[in-house]
């Protein structure tokens, strides 16, 4: 299942990074630039074709790629040379005029952002499945009562319903739930229904420093009934069936999963279970079997909530597609400003390893809940990590295309070259930058990667 994993994400970083270089390579043949070489992944290419005067290639590292513009090598050597403007032959890369190369630069960002928007419209345009929970909320709290969260100074009681936040109508969980994290320290005015009533609140999330998300303290409410069962293990052995609704656990009533889950983490050698079965009520014994660090499954999936969104028509389908990639956009603008915030590093910056993997798993996971699900899923992640991809891009640091862009807009403020040694400096800096944060993420992904 790992390899599935790791192919099925290496398949859906590739596209990501074929729809960014296929930016580069069509601006630069818009422009006049020549292309030598586009590849898909680095290293040593496995695979290679000459089409016309580009030679397409496969690299044997299969994560990121590059679209070879001709000059591009003359100009580095120019600039550590301290002789900046030389082998400026037509065709070539900085041969070309700085708008031009700002076009080219910029291309590669944008079109990862005209996939997103793409991708999600279509998902949008056939509609899909969502498999959710409900608006009501258990308070955190009661699991951890030696710790407090914003929801407990919000007043907030479990059982009740978020309806709204900041006017914005929330009747499921995930809607509460990207509310809340994308707006962490901010106040939100929030509407509960409590006993029949609507009451008004204020909530401010705070910052969990492992995400950079906002978080309030709370879990939402499942009702304990069994939707499904996996084969042979301790529940389908117990004798329960889906459709089983868990009524107490030795002698605890129980009222929603969390419950359950709560009795569950006493490590009990048996669940005396009381349950109710098309209305009759019944007893059963549960084994569980742990684990050497006190983890058991018990093989039971709570009842969610399922519906399809309709389907929309082309431009309503673009609309949505184009909204929810905005939304995407100032989030992923959002959390750049977190990361001055003291938040975890190495948990919150993912590298091309944890990228692959997490894509992987999205992907296995919701295949194996059907087509429909799984490509909603796929949709979703792509788009985030193709936007993501495009506002990493533009940040004004060397190596990227933001710094590149930086340089060129220079250029043409001053018509002529920037001085390159301080051109070296820069590009120096910037690496280094970057090469920092590549070793912070990859380290990150490893821990990672240990702790699954």
């Amino acid at each position: 299942m790992t390899l599935i994993k790791i192919i099925l994400g290496l398949l859906g970083l590739g596209v990501v990074v074929f729809v960014h270089e296929l930016g580069h390579f069509l601006a630069a043949r818009l422009v006049g630039i020549d292309v030598e070489a586009f590849s898909i992944g680095w290293g040593n290419p496995i695979l290679k074709k000459k089409i016309g005067a580009v030679e397409y290639r496969l690299g044997m590292f299969p994560l990121g790629g590059y679209c070879k513009m001709r000059g591009e090598n003359e100009f580095q050597e120019a600039w550590e040379k301290g002789r900046l403007g030389e082998n400026r032959t037509k065709g070539a890369y900085f041969a070309a005029s700085p708008p031009r190369r700002i076009l080219v630069s910029f291309a590669g960002p944008f079109f990862n952002l005209v996939f997103a928007v793409l991708a999600l419209s279509v998902i949008w345009g056939i509609g899909f499945e969502v498999n959710t929970l409900d608006n009501r909320i258990v308070l955190a709290s009661e699991m951890h009562p030696e710790e407090h969260y914003p929801a407990d100074d919000a007043g907030l009681k479990t059982g009740d319903r978020i309806i709204e936040i900041n006017g914005k109508k929330t009747s499921y969980y995930h809607e509460v739930q990207e509310n809340i994290a994308v707006n962490p320290e901010k106040p939100l005015s929030i509407v509960v229904e409590r006993d029949g009533k609507k009451l008004p609140l204020e909530v401010t999330p705070s910052l969990d420093k492992n995400s950079g998300a906002g978080k309030i303290g709370v879990y939402f409410w499942t009702d304990p009934v069994i939707e499904t069962l996996s084969q042979e293990s301790p529940a389908a052995l117990a004798g329960l069936l889906p459709g089983d609704r868990i009524r107490s656990v030795n002698g605890r009533p129980i009222s929603h999963s969390l419950d359950f889950l709560m009795e569950l983490e006493q490590e009990p050698a048996v669940l005396a279970l009381d349950y109710v079965r098309n209305g009759e009520e019944r007893q059963a014994d549960l084994i569980p079997r742990y684990d050497g660090e006190g983890e058991t499954n018990i093989g039971i999936t709570w009842t969610s909530i399922q519906y399809r969104t309709p389907p929309l028509s082309p431009f309503a389908a673009l609309a949505k597609g184009a909204g929810e990639s905005w939304k995407t956009l100032e989030v992923s603008l959002r959390s750049l400003r977190l990361l001055f915030k003291g938040i975890d590093l190495t948990q919150a910056v993912s590298g091309p390893v944890r990228i692959t993997y997490m894509m992987g798993d999205v992907a296995a996971q919701s295949f194996g809940q059907g087509f429909g699900t799984g490509l909603r899923s796929m949709a979703d992640f792509l788009a985030l990590i193709s936007i993501a991809l495009c506002v990493m891009n533009l940040l004004p640091l060397p190596v990227l295309d933001g710094g590149m862009i930086v340089l060129f807009l220079i250029e043409m403020i001053r018509r002529k070259p920037i001085n390159p040694r301080a051109a070296a400096v820069f590009q120096t800096l910037g690496a280094a930058l970057i090469f920092g944060l590549m070793i912070l993420a990859v380290f990150g992904d490893i821990m990672y990667l240990v702790r699954r």
